[in-house]
């Protein structure tokens, strides 16, 4: 990832409404959320919405599918791991124990208790 798109990243993230969709979107991956459910949730007027998640969409951290007469939202998770990759690219000058505790922080996100598998 180039500095320019991880810039453009940061910048959609930086409003709380988008912050929050994006964080609703990434817990209810992969099924999605239809973009009404998502105003309502947030309690967000729908054309007010539909700037956000536009936002979003050309950061590259959402894309969308029509089912029917709905528009269903999903994260694009390889764009987390992209931006994550970014940030830590140069992590702990080459020494990886250092690094540790950052990869221990992300593992419990990814794996389900009950299964005690990766789920990402």
């Amino acid at each position: 990832m180039e500095s320019k798109e991880a810039i453009d990243v940061f910048a959609a993230l930086s409003q709380p409404t988008r912050l929050d969709t994006f964080r609703l979107l990434m817990e209810h991956e992969p099924e999605g959320v239809a973009a009404g459910e998502i105003a309502r949730r947030l309690e967000v007027p729908q054309n007010t919405m539909s700037s956000h998640l536009a936002i979003l969409v050309r950061a590259g951290l959402i894309e969308s599918e029509r089912h029917s007469r709905s528009i269903v939202y999903r994260a694009v998770v390889d764009r987390v791991r992209e931006i994550a990759s970014f940030l830590v690219q140069d992590c702990c000058g080459a020494r990886p124990e250092l690094c540790e505790p950052l990869v221990a922080e992300f593992t419990p996100c990814c794996t389900t208790p009950s299964e005690g598998k990766n789920v990402c």
